[in-house]
């Protein structure tokens, strides 16, 4: 199997679990009498655990290994989605999400890397970056396909439900337990990497301040962190607070539940075609750009979605949001990707990550209040107007004079 088909079924593995309870993540914690505030305040856990632990994770697997760290996240995963399974208060909800934040820290950059470390050792240094753009790109649209099967059958499986109306909504969640195992055994059999020497919390700290002095000698790729900040917030209007606004158009949250299994279905798909046309759209046209564009227009769909009168605009808004989303992830990533070298590139990904969840927990929180406040077309209003807001970030460029670009940070390894 070639290296690019071992990242794809990776990649999709990864994400299909993750299909599986996107649908119904919001609103089992509804269904079991939490409010929207108490679950914006519990999901938003994650991005604090992220924060505190997203940085050392990635320095890990920089020094310890990308595969250690991908197994130990799955394990972790596991864990996390057997809580929500089983989460009826406010507090047992708070440790999923805790939960779900260490995986998603340990996880956090490590398959892209060792994609990316594979690519620098086999190919000559003119073919690199086209041959990173491209398997990005693929590994993209394996994660559409994967949260779009996942989905599907995610609405099946509530649509189902052989325990009754009450426990309809538990069902993804443990089906996206079985599929973690699946992924953790194929881990084992195909992400394969060089034996590193063996290292120790001291190295792991050294790389941590390495990936810090990169980010303070570097304008274009503070830029780039500060765009995740902006994007992280943005986000959870339409993962988190779509959903509930679905729910309250139609009146019904088994209903909700069961019509977003193929409408994410099919917005995932829709992204996977947007992440396989970014290779092409870049070469005309050129990272920069693309990605420029790309942050207005979620932006601008995300604020259509607040602005829409019934469940048909605001699914249409959501695929037009999902038709642009993976595509624009695809062109971050490059770009970051020419910012480091091997020897910080899950640690420089992980700053990306931890810029991305804290700010992810607090426009959980933000939104939610909005949303109880005024109303949640109101936070999906706010929430497309701070993606927007991300774009004029990629103009950013090196100072005269200096060589900004892929580079060791000063001082002893």
């Amino acid at each position: 199997m070639t290296l690019a088909a071992r990242f794809r079924l990776l990649t999709a593995l990864r994400w299909l679990p993750t299909g599986l309870v996107i649908p119904v993540m919001a609103l089992l914690p509804l269904q079991r009498g939490m409010s929207v505030a108490e679950m914006g305040a519990a999901l938003a856990v994650q991005g604090i655990v992220v924060l505190c632990l997203e940085l050392p994770m990635g320095a890990l697997a920089d020094t310890w290994g990308r595969r250690p760290l991908f197994v130990a996240s799955a394990v972790l995963a596991l864990a996390s989605y057997g809580v929500f399974a089983v989460a009826a208060t406010p507090l047992l909800l708070a440790l999923a999400a805790a939960l779900s934040g260490v995986f998603r820290a340990l996880d956090s950059g490590a398959l892209n890397a060792w994609f990316v470390d594979e690519i620098h050792s086999t190919l000559p240094p003119e073919r690199r970056a086209d041959a990173v753009t491209r398997g990005l790109g693929g590994a993209s649209g394996a994660v559409g396909v994967s949260i779009a099967g996942g989905s599907l059958l995610s609405a099946g499986l509530v649509a189902w439900s052989p325990g009754g109306p009450g426990t309809a909504l538990v069902f993804p969640f443990l089906a996206a337990s079985g599929l973690v195992i699946a992924q953790i055994v194929a881990t084992a059999l195909l992400m394969h990497e060089p034996r590193r020497r063996a290292a120790g919390a001291v190295h792991a700290a050294q790389a941590v301040r390495d990936g810090v002095r990169l980010l303070a000698g570097s304008r274009v790729l503070r830029a780039l962190i500060a765009v995740e900040i902006f994007w992280g917030f943005g986000m959870v209007a339409f993962e988190t607070y779509m959903p509930v606004r679905l729910a309250e158009l139609l009146g019904d949250r088994d209903l909700a539940a069961a019509i977003l299994g193929p409408v994410v279905a099919a917005a995932w798909g829709v992204a996977a075609l947007g992440a396989a046309a970014v290779p092409a759209a870049v070469r005309r046209w050129g990272l920069v750009r693309i990605s420029v564009a790309l942050r207005l227009a979620q932006g601008a769909f995300v604020i259509a979605m607040g602005l829409a009168w019934g469940p048909v605009g605001l699914l249409a808004g959501f695929l037009a949001t999902y038709a642009v989303h993976m595509a624009a992830g695809v062109a971050y990533e490059a770009l970051l990707h020419q910012e480091v070298d091997s020897a910080h590139r899950a640690t420089v990904l992980s700053l990306a990550s931890m810029a991305m969840q804290p700010a992810g927990s607090i426009g959980t929180v933000v939104l939610g209040l909005i949303a109880a406040g005024a109303s949640t077309g109101a936070a999906l209003v706010v929430g497309g107007i701070v993606i927007a807001l991300a774009a004029p970030l990629f103009l950013v460029r090196a100072r005269p004079g200096t060589a900004e670009g892929p580079r060791r940070p000063a001082g002893p390894f």
